[in-house]
Order: C-alpha cells, then structure tokens, then sequence
C-alpha cells in the first residue's frame, strides 16, 4: 500500500480544493493530517523489522516503478507527516484560500513519494513538481518582491536539476538501469574513473539542493523575502532542504562513498561560512537560514565521517535539526508580527511581553545549540562520535559558532522593556501550542534520546557516563566564551561590516554551479 502514502495528499488536496467551505477547510486539514501521522507512524514500525516494497504497476523486476520503505525512508516519512501536522495547526487561524491548502498538500505528497522511491527518473520528476509548488506558495501573497524571488529561486533549481538529469542520461548508458538497487549493482562492479562525470553531474544537482557551499545563495534568499509566511520558510528549511540531503545519502550509498573526504572539507567549510553569514546579519530569518546551512554542513561532516554511530548521529540530527529550524521559524513569525519588523536589533523585551511566545522560542534554541539535556546535544554526541582529533575539534569548534550565533543575535531579544510592540495582538493559541509541543519534543528527544534513537534504527544506543559529562563540560566551556564574546560582536556594525552576505545575480549563481561541478570532477579524479 506505499503507494497510498504518495496519493492520500494528493487526494486530500484536491478534496479540499473542490468541495470544503472555509470554515471545514482546518477541521479537515487538521484530521487528515493526524490520521496520516498514524499511518506513517505504523508504516515506520513496520519497517523496521522488513523493508515494505511494490512495483508501481505491478511489473516485474526493474521495469516498473519501484516504492520502498526501508528504515531511512520510513523516518523520513514519518517526520515530514509530523512537520507537515505541526504546520498545518499553526496556520490554520490565517486567511488562506482553498488554493493555499491544495499547494500544501500537495507537496507533501511530492516529498513522501521522493522519499519512497528507488528510481532515479521519478526521483527527479518529484523534485521537479514540489520545486514549482514552493514557487507557488512564495509567491502565494503576489507580492512585487515576492514574485521576483519566486522566479529567480524556480530558474536556478531549474538550472541545477539538468546536471542532475545529465547525470542520469550518463549513468544510464553505463548501467542500463534509473533503477536505484540495479545502478547500485553495476556501479559496484565498474572502474571508478568511469563514473567520474555522471557522479559530479548528478552530485551538483543534489549539492544545489542541499545549499551547500558555493551552492547556498538560494535558501537564505527564500526564507528572508519581505512578506513570506513563515509556514513556508518553516518548510524549505526544515524539510525541502532534507529532500536533497536524503538523495545525498542515497547516491553515496549507491557510488559506494565516492569523494566522502571532499564532501568532508566542504560540508567544514560550509558550516564555518553559515555560522559567519549568519553573524553578520540583522534579519532574524536570514540568521536563521544561514544557521541551517550551518548544521546541514555538519550533517554532511557526519554523514562522511563513515559508519557507526557517527551515520546513526548524523541521521538523528536531520530529524532534530527538522524539529527546532521548524520551531524557530514559527516562533519567530510570531515574534515578528508582534513586534511588526524582521530586525533582531529591534525586538526587546519578548519576555516581558509574551513569556509563552519567549519559552516557545527558548526550547528549540537550546535543541540547536547542543544544550544538555536537549536533542541537538544527543545527535551532536554521536555524531563526532567517530570522528579523530582534528575532526573531533573541529566539530566542538562548529558548535561553539552555532551557540555563537544565538548568544548574539537572539539572547538581548529575550532581555530588556518592550519595544516596538502592537498593542492589539492578542494570543494565538494555535500557533503557540503548535511551537510549543515541538519545543518540548527538543526536550524529550534530549532526555530519552539514546532510547529513541534505539527505536529509530533498531539497536542498541548507549550513551557513558564520562562521554556524556566531557560533553556537558565543553558545552559549559562553549557557553562562557560565546557568552564573552558576544559583548564584542554586538556593537553595532563591528562583524557585518567585516563580512557581508552574498548577493548573486541569477548568472553569478549559475557560475557557483559550474564552479561546483569543476571541483567534484576534480574531486573524483578525473582530473
């Protein structure tokens, strides 16, 4: 039945497109989706035991059009229906139109069926709808500015995604297969000078995805646009950019781990250039766009670490990371209608004036920064887990920057008298408990972690008593130099006049792209 998983959004979102009134529209939405998180919860569970399996079609062998739900596919699953329920509460008290709701769903349906299939054609068809219905949704309000981001973001994926489909013709006339098991078989047995192009083709395509550096001018840009809903940024950050890290894990395993060490260099040199930018901006979704680079960095550190607890660590930290970005998003959409600006340097005092809205922010910062006993410190645990001295530091060095990140920019928000304050807000309880219960998931996840990870991938996980206290000391240690550092780094001006952010036009994006491509060929050698 996987294939009712790809089809039930989709239903949905033509049901509530045709025929619910406005006000049926939430109480609809709402049931579908927490019906949905039931059975992708059971279709978890299931897989982890035996991976479930049906040919589209019902063709055999690699003719058709191959679902499966093994063990990563199945949590990928699960954690986008859980996102897209939390996102679905928090926007239902907002005026959108039936259209709005059809878009949603839409794209879940568009993510559930990437995550689920093993073909490599029909992986790039998905990709290719839920990029045009993310356009769709930024440009939902018809802003002018909006509009403008909206295309350039569509044009530039729609230049990324032809590598990747360039790759695919390659790789076809080596293997004979899009088939993702049979490519493997192949691949497994050929000379790895051969795959050179076809692997570089296919891995700038999923780089673009990912944002990573010189790829990662796309996603801050989308999330910072004057007037977008924070819903939205919410899921590009928190799941769209999961949709190309999950390809980036398939097509190593597929490739065998070709280039793992230079995807290790440029996942550490992302990160530091996230934690950067992310200083050296004054929009609080643009440090939090530039923050989620960060970490998807660090996530691609962990995935090429090797093996082990470090793969385990890296995948529980793409579905902490999923949970306190959403949180943030949402969070801080709240705080910016409140206090009706977008500038970290004009919010004060949210204690004083919202302490729900300020806790509902507060749990998900402590998850991102790696705080004992939050969720962040339990992935962030295995994930250098396998790492060597250099790597190791390097890692902690990685974390101070995120705690770095937040100690300035976010902690003088929480602190002083009100500023700037609309006086006729009043409690969204929806969207407040919405943030909330993700928030105190980043808790939960942190205080019952190693169980939950041994859950989600079906072994035993232990965490030691001394690695876990090392850990609680170096986050101490981390806190009191960002602490210190932060009374320097807030003058006004003294970093983002250093550094300043990126601003590509759309034809120095597309020489990012080549100059990307230019590095994985020279990655794997065939130069």
């Amino acid at each position: 039945m996987l294939n009712v998983f790809v089809i039930m959004p989709i239903i949905i979102a033509v049901f509530l497109f045709a025929f619910s009134a406005k006000e049926s529209v939430r109480l609809v939405a709402v049931t579908f989706q927490t019906i949905f998180v039931v059975f992708a919860l059971q279709l978890f569970l299931v897989s982890r035991e035996t991976p479930s399996e049906i040919n589209v079609g019902y063709y055999e062998g690699f003719l058709g059009i191959t679902l499966r739900a093994d063990n990563l596919a199945a949590i990928f699953c699960l954690l986008t229906a859980i996102i897209f329920l939390v996102v679905v509460i928090y926007i239902s008290p907002e005026s959108v139109s039936r259209l709005f709701w059809f878009l949603l769903f839409i794209l879940e349906g568009t993510l559930i069926g990437l995550f689920l299939t093993r073909d490599f054609f029909n992986a790039f068809v998905l990709i290719e709808v839920s990029t045009v219905v993310v356009t769709m949704l930024l440009m939902y309000d018809r802003k002018r500015r909006n509009m403008y981001a909206g295309m350039k973001f569509l044009m530039v994926n729609i230049v990324v995604m032809q590598f990747y489909l360039l790759g695919l013709n390659y790789m076809y006339m080596l293997t004979g297969f899009l088939d993702m098991d049979a490519a493997a078989g192949v691949i497994a047995t050929m000379d790895k000078s051969a795959l050179a192009l076809p692997y570089a083709l296919i891995m700038t395509g999923i780089a673009s995805k990912c944002s990573l550096l010189p790829l990662l001018t796309w996603l801050p840009k989308v999330n910072s646009m004057p007037g977008s809903r924070s819903a939205i940024a919410a899921i590009v950050s928190g799941l769209q950019i999961k949709s190309g890290i999950y390809l980036f894990i398939r097509v190593q395993e597929i490739f065998g781990g070709l280039a793992s060490e230079s995807f290790l260099i440029i996942g550490i040199i992302t990160a530091f250039a996230g934690i950067a930018l992310a200083l050296s901006q004054t929009d609080v979704r643009l440090i939090l766009a530039y923050s989620t680079i960060a970490q998807v960095g660090l996530i691609v550190v962990g995935l090429s670490i090797g093996g082990g607890y470090s793969y385990v660590g890296s995948i529980f930290h793409i579905v902490n990371h999923a949970i306190f970005k959403v949180a943030l998003f949402l969070g801080v959409g709240m705080v910016a209608f409140r206090y009706n600006t977008t500038d970290v340097t004009k919010i004060r005092g949210l204690f004083a004036e919202s302490p729900v809205i300020a806790i509902a922010v507060i749990l998900p910062i402590l998850g991102i920064t790696g705080a004992p006993p939050f969720n962040g410190f339990v992935s962030k645990y295995f994930l250098a887990s396998g790492a060597g001295a250099p790597l190791w530091w390097i890692i902690n060095l990685i974390n101070l920057g995120t705690i770095l990140i937040f100690a300035v920019k976010f902690l003088p928000i929480f602190l002083g008298n009100k500023s700037h304050v609309k006086s006729d807000v009043t409690p969204d309880w929806y969207k407040q408990s919405s943030v909330l219960a993700l928030g105190i998931i980043c808790f939960g996840f942190g205080v019952f972690g190693a169980p939950i990870m041994g859950i989600l991938f079906n072994q035993e996980i232990g965490i030691s008593f001394a690695g876990y206290l090392e850990k609680v000391l170096i986050f101490a240690v981390s806190l009191g130099i960002c602490l210190l550092a932060s009374k320097f780094l807030t003058v006004k001006g003294r970093f983002s006049a250093v550094l300043k952010a990126p601003d590509l036009s759309f034809s120095g994006i597309c020489v990012s792209i080549g100059a990307f491509f230019a590095i994985m060929l020279v990655a794997v050698g065939m130069f």
